[in-house]
């Protein structure tokens, strides 16, 4: 059976964020993910995994100024500096949350600039993020969106990120694989995972239409966790949807399609 964490981002709004983790322990969920801890303190968010019993599975670099929609700043020349006060500062929570494994957005690919100034800046950045999180044992995962939802944004299917991943060349990059987006932008949902699966090193869900729980959309959810656990993926499956209801509601089809 595939296990799941709750992403605390999209689940459980009927709280405040903090609630949450006691929403998700409740739930049964024993891991989660979210795609920031910067807006709280380490304190906080470490005393709330101990209380609840939680692991931290995941949250994402820094990724510029969020509210203003930037999506990731590591294609984005001239920002070197801040991208990598940006990884010091994930590492310093992922190592008080012992989160093993850090998300990049890479962002939107930047208007009027030449597309191989893009990917130097890119590789780079990540080169350079690859390193400081191998010395402290954190894997950086790299993801593709769908290009709907985030019009613009840099990585929109599974083969360029595996593309960058090659352009980097370091041990240390893995693909953080999201189905509702690939779903979207490519289909082929089990062979792509079972091509890719050396590299990886996570997987959030989400059905289409409309981003909800699983069961909702067009997404044969049963089918799709028979061949992730036959195939031998043993990460983390991430809760990363949009509950149509109360979360707590949804929340059967882990029961219905998962066993």
């Amino acid at each position: 059976m595939p296990q799941f964490c709750a992403n605390l981002t999209m689940l459980f709004n009927e709280v405040e964020f903090l609630d949450r983790f006691e929403k998700a322990a409740k739930a049964g969920f024993k891991g989660v993910e979210y795609l920031f801890p910067y807006a709280w303190k380490k304190e906080e968010l470490v005393e709330k995994l101990g209380t609840h019993g939680l692991s931290q599975v995941l949250h994402n670099l820094p990724a510029g100024d969020w509210n203003a929609g930037e999506r990731g700043i590591a294609c984005i020349p001239g920002r070197e500096a801040e991208f990598q006060e940006g990884v010091g500062r994930a590492i310093e929570y992922a190592k008080s949350l012992k989160c093993p494994q850090l998300n990049c957005l890479v962002g939107l690919t930047p208007k009027n600039v030449p597309a191989e100034t893009v990917r130097q800046t890119l590789v780079a950045n990540l080169r350079f993020a690859a390193a400081a999180l191998q010395k402290e044992g954190i894997r950086l995962l790299v993801e593709a969106l769908n290009d709907r939802d985030v019009p613009g944004f840099y990585l929109v299917r599974t083969a360029d990120v595996q593309a960058l991943i090659k352009d980097v060349g370091h041990s240390n990059v893995y693909v953080q694989y999201d189905v509702y987006h690939m779903q979207i932008m490519e289909g082929n949902l089990t062979q792509t995972i079972r091509a890719n699966l050396g590299q990886i090193a996570h997987i959030q869900i989400a059905d289409n239409p409309g981003r909800n729980e699983p069961g909702t959309g067009e997404i044969n959810f049963a089918n799709l966790f028979k061949s992730i656990d036959a195939v031998g993926y043993r990460g983390w499956i991430g809760c990363e949807y949009k509950p149509a209801g109360k979360t707590e509601d949804g929340l059967k089809w882990i029961e219905q399609l998962s066993n």
